[in-house]
């Protein structure tokens, strides 16, 4: 097994070297995305805030009445850099776990190689299907339900308008799409480990209870206090749950049907 490894035996300091060299590649990609994110800074954020302007048509204004305000000069600056930060983060991910890929690919047996490249594929698009369900449909539904609070005015009533900050409108919805992200990454986390045999489809089925009282802490941990926003992490996080333990089924199967078929084959 030994001959399938890129990896030569080399000195403290040429590994060190090759990290270097990869942090480097990564970093220059990550300011290079940053500066050109930040050139098209407002484009993005207005980018961003399509989904405010849905829950204002879903609340029955008019696309006019979405406003956002600053309230302190350098607020909006400040909001362009982590929106450039952002994009940056998107716009440079593929080079960046390329680069992760071929530090640790040469010490890695070529079998593991091939069953870590389709993990790499699958999470960066499993993060981009989380954030798309955040900001075409939960961001939308969020905003929406922050709207109805408002008050027309009137006698016996105060007039009462939602006029959300741009800095803070930013955070909220860059949590959301990390957290849902990040959420739906549970599948290949899961997978991961039960290819190590640190996981069973059998163990994750009995632990469903924990797991389903667990999505709700998290939910209510990492979304706003409002229960639309801890239903929708808190949902999709169980839907993953059960689509780990069908994989995990999966992979174990794959497994056994290998062992029976190099058994034959011996």
């Amino acid at each position: 097994m030994t001959a399938e490894i890129e990896d030569k035996p080399q000195p403290l300091i040429e590994h060190l070297i090759e990290l270097r060299k990869r942090l480097i590649w990564a970093v220059v990609a990550f300011f290079a995305a940053f500066l050109v994110c930040f050139y098209f800074g407002k484009m993005l954020f207005n980018l961003l805030v399509i989904p405010y302007r849905t829950a204002v048509v879903w609340a029955g204004l008019r696309v006019e009445d979405a406003e956002l305000i600053y309230t302190a000069p350098q607020e909006f600056f400040f909001t362009q850099i982590k929106v450039a930060m952002f994009g940056a983060m998107v716009v440079a991910f593929p080079v960046i776990a390329t680069q992760i890929y071929k530090f640790v690919a040469p010490g890695l047996y070529k079998n593991e190689r091939a069953a870590f490249l389709p993990f790499l594929i699958a999470s960066p698009l499993l993060f981009i299907l989380g954030g798309a369900l955040v900001y075409f449909f939960f961001t939308p539904m969020v905003m929406w339900f922050f709207l109805s609070m408002q008050q027309a005015g009137g006698e016996g009533q105060v007039a009462i308008q939602l006029m959300p900050k741009v800095s803070e409108y930013l955070d909220l919805i860059m949590m959301l799409i990390f957290s849902f992200g990040l959420v739906f990454q549970l599948p290949v986390v899961t997978s991961l480990l039960v290819r190590v045999d640190l996981l069973s489809s059998k163990s994750l089925s009995e632990k469903r209870k924990y797991a389903i009282v667990i999505a709700f802490v998290v939910a209510a941990v990492l979304t706003p206090p409002d229960p639309i926003s801890q239903l929708g992490l808190a949902i999709p996080t169980i839907l993953l749950y059960e689509i780990s333990i069908i994989a995990a089924r999966l992979i174990e199967k794959g497994r056994s049907r290998k062992a029976i078929e190099d058994q034959a084959d011996s």
